[in-house]
């Protein structure tokens, strides 16, 4: 399989992943417990999340990233995860869905403005979804019309967005036709910088799991952008860059999963040889065991679909259904995983003073973001059945 990507030079990435595993493990995960007190990530450590490069690591070398492949990517992101789910929330949109969609959609001059912003740190936000629809962009209420000025005026309110507290700019979907139009040509992409009149951002949701990371609804009321904020300078073009950008996305959240998985895992492995019954360390039974060896093989056939999908992906292959694959399986084996943890801490599980029930609260969301499980499986099977008609193999 030829890698049409190649991506960072290989023992520069290697060193850069062996000095990210050492930041997460002597710095991000003793700041845990405060950050989740305060429910706040400190500056401090987002301006070293910067320093490090981590807000460009997929932005090309020549507007100031690191020009990492997808492979490089999924593995960064894998190590990151291994932290508390805060630190990828602040970084995987500018790194993931709106890097991509720059990659992907954007002209050269908004490469060339935004690009740089973004691999200095710049905190960004994806508005897709609505109170009223998510994945269903007939149902977009959004609209962005025409002003006399030859730029555009936006309205509506876009509905459980990471990062909108403390974005600096998000990529607003909106309808730019009233009708419904083939291949979701109704529904085209904006630059919005988060500071232009008119747009507001709600209170915070409070939320089951996930502490420091913040979703909030974007309210956009006669917002007024200059023509250049339509992405590509082409109506009609938004949802499928969105969707384009959503392959990267979902093999974040596969990445994500089986880093915490493996936190969670490590953790249990710690926990069942330190706690003893009956004379012995939980770990020497035999039920314990099969818990520990049943996770341990889930991470395994995980981290083998998300490679492969990615490997796929730098080599230019379409890799919508290997993407949804790889995010269900890893998303539903984290689920499974964090399960098992809270299982092997026995009552202790289910007490906060112990980090599994967080593991647990945390790790439910992955389910369901980037694509539902049951969202995506219909995905899948729309694609098998249409090979399958139209007689391929």
């Amino acid at each position: 399989m030829s890698n049409l990507n190649p991506g960072m030079d290989a023992e520069t990435f290697e060193q850069f992943i062996d000095q990210l595993r050492r930041y997460v493990r002597d710095r991000l995960i003793p700041a845990e417990r405060d950050i989740i007190e305060s429910d706040c990530i400190p500056p401090e450590i987002i301006d070293e999340l910067r320093e490090m490069g981590l807000f460009g690591i997929t932005i090309p070398e020549e507007y100031g990233g690191a020009g990492m492949n997808i492979s490089q990517y999924t593995r960064t992101i894998r190590e990151l995860a291994y932290a508390m789910p805060c630190f990828r929330s602040i970084i995987s949109i500018t790194i993931g869905m709106f890097t991509s969609a720059m990659k992907n959609g954007a002209t050269e001059a908004q490469r060339q403005e935004w690009l740089p912003k973004l691999a200095a740190g710049t905190i960004t936000s994806f508005g897709l979804t609505e109170p009223g629809s998510g994945s269903d962009s007939a149902g977009m209420q959004t609209m962005a019309v025409r002003s006399s000025d030859g730029g555009w005026v936006l309205n509506g309110t876009k509905r459980y967005i990471t990062n909108a507290p403390q974005a600096e700019v998000a990529l607003i979907m909106a309808r730019t036709s009233k009708e419904p139009l083939p291949k979701n040509a109704h529904v085209s992409a904006f630059i919005v910088p988060m500071n232009t009149p008119g747009v507001s951002v709600g209170k915070s949701d409070k939320k089951m799991g996930q502490a420091a990371s913040h979703i909030a609804d974007i309210i956009l009321e006669d917002v007024h952008l200059p023509a250049d904020a339509l992405l590509g300078g082409e109506e009609g073009k938004g949802f499928i860059t969105a969707m384009k950008s959503l392959d990267n996305g979902r093999l974040s959240v596969a990445a994500a999963s089986i880093g915490y998985a493996q936190r969670a895992l490590d953790s249990a492995l710690r926990y069942a040889n330190e706690r003893k019954a009956f004379g012995e360390p939980i770990a020497n039974f035999q039920l314990i065991q099969q818990m520990l060896a049943d996770s341990d093989i889930e991470i395994y056939a995980a981290t083998t679909m998300l490679e492969d999908a990615a490997r796929r992906a730098d080599a230019g292959e379409n890799v919508l259904r290997k993407a949804a694959a790889a995010k269900v399986f890893a998303s539903e084996a984290c689920g499974r995983i964090v399960d098992r943890v809270v299982q092997v801490y026995g009552g202790a599980g289910y007490l906060a003073e112990y980090e599994a029930e967080r593991f647990f609260r945390d790790a439910r969301v992955y389910r369901i973001y980037e694509g539902t499980t049951q969202i995506l499986q219909l995905q899948i099977a729309k694609h098998m059945l249409r090979e399958f008609n139209a007689g391929v193999n």
